[in-house]
């Protein structure tokens, strides 16, 4: 299935296909963080993205979104260096990455915890869900999980998710460790090149409020201190099916891009108009709006060119104006094409692969 998504994105124009990876990197910053309590939308992350500095968010929200962003830029980076090595330094500078904005004595970013470290049950905080293992194992068991990751016996969705539950259950630092071990599994994923990084992660997947609630369940299944010995098998098998639907709703989202992409490239012909102001009304149909940066680097306008066109669309009733200056952003008017958004918002099923 994965290779078959492959084919299917290499067959999308290339303008599409970057929205695309910029959207689902925007969807799995936004969810991973959502999970960490971090309530940003995936459309202002992709603001933040392309740069908009009038986003409404708080500042911490900001911070964090646009750390983990960075992170997860740069690993996708990586997916086909030829002399990646994974070790300690490596991953201590990704969690600099992502924590060092929030970096103190007590909890040092980029280095390992000094001290111990719980996870507590949420509905009674005196209550410890889970005991990582004491600071001093760390640096030692930091070194098993390296050498480990570097062989490459075993399937790579397998060791990617088993990455990802290493790392979570060693807990090597203060904080962070969460979205460090998701950020893990992408990576390894990645690594194996079947899919670019973008379409590789499960953290959208993970981020919807059900599926969060099954991967803490699946963590605390793991008991309440490290056990690396123990059968791991509901967790694989989680983690497949996170792979499988994960891979159907990128699909899914290619088919609706290229069904509303056809009904507005008809509608512009149809209006005599340049075909270039697809893009924003796709962003429109897609995610609810656009904003005038946004459009300006999809068609490499000028800032001039990009307010004329967005002008020209809400005097026309196409789009609607809503904000004030850098934070104005533009929505579906009276006579924006309605079949386009009955398509972008058609829901498709996703099949569960042990359920078939």
């Amino acid at each position: 299935m994965r290779t078959a998504l492959r084919l299917q994105i290499r067959q999308v124009p290339t303008k599409w296909a970057d929205g695309l990876r910029k959207y689902l990197t925007a969807d799995a910053v936004a969810a991973s963080n959502s999970i960490e309590g971090f309530q940003v939308p995936t459309v202002d992350v992709v603001d933040l993205m392309d740069g908009e500095r009038d986003v409404d968010i708080s500042e911490a929200d900001r911070d964090e979104t646009l750390a983990y962003q960075h992170m997860m830029t740069y690993i996708q980076t990586l997916h086909d260096v030829a002399d990646f090595a994974y070790s300690k330094g490596f991953l201590n500078a990704l969690h600099w990455m992502l924590q060092g904005h929030r970096h103190t004595v007590s909890k040092p970013a980029g280095q390992w915890r000094r001290g111990p470290v719980y996870v507590t049950d949420p509905r009674d905080r005196s209550i410890a869900a889970y005991t990582a293992p004491d600071a001093e194992e760390v640096p030692e068991l930091m070194d098993e999980l390296v050498a480990w990751l570097t062989d490459d016996g075993s399937h790579p969705l397998v060791r990617a998710a088993m990455a990802h539950l290493h790392l979570v259950s060693i807990h090597p630092w203060s904080d962070g460790n969460g979205r460090m071990s998701r950020s893990l599994q992408t990576l390894v994923i990645a690594r194996e090149g079947v899919l670019a990084p973008e379409f590789s992660s499960i953290e959208a997947w993970l981020g919807r409020p059900g599926n969060t609630w099954e991967y803490y369940r699946e963590l605390n299944a793991r008991g309440t201190e490290y056990e690396p010995d123990q059968d791991v098998s509901s967790w694989i098998r989680f983690n497949l099916t996170a792979y499988h639907q994960q891979a159907q709703t990128v699909r899914n989202r290619l088919d609706r891009t290229n069904r509303v992409l056809g009904v507005l490239t008809d509608f512009a012909i149809a209006e005599d108009r340049d075909e270039r102001w697809v893009s924003a009304l796709h962003e429109v149909a897609m995610t609810g709006r656009v904003r005038r940066l946004r459009y300006e680097q999809a068609e490499g306008l000028s800032v001039q060119q990009a307010q004329r066109d967005l002008r020209d669309l809400t005097s026309l009733g196409i789009l609607e104006s809503t904000g004030r200056t850098r934070a104005r952003s533009y929505t579906a008017g009276p006579r924006f094409p309605e079949r386009a958004l009955a398509e972008a918002r058609t829901p498709a099923s996703l099949i569960d692969p042990y359920r078939r």
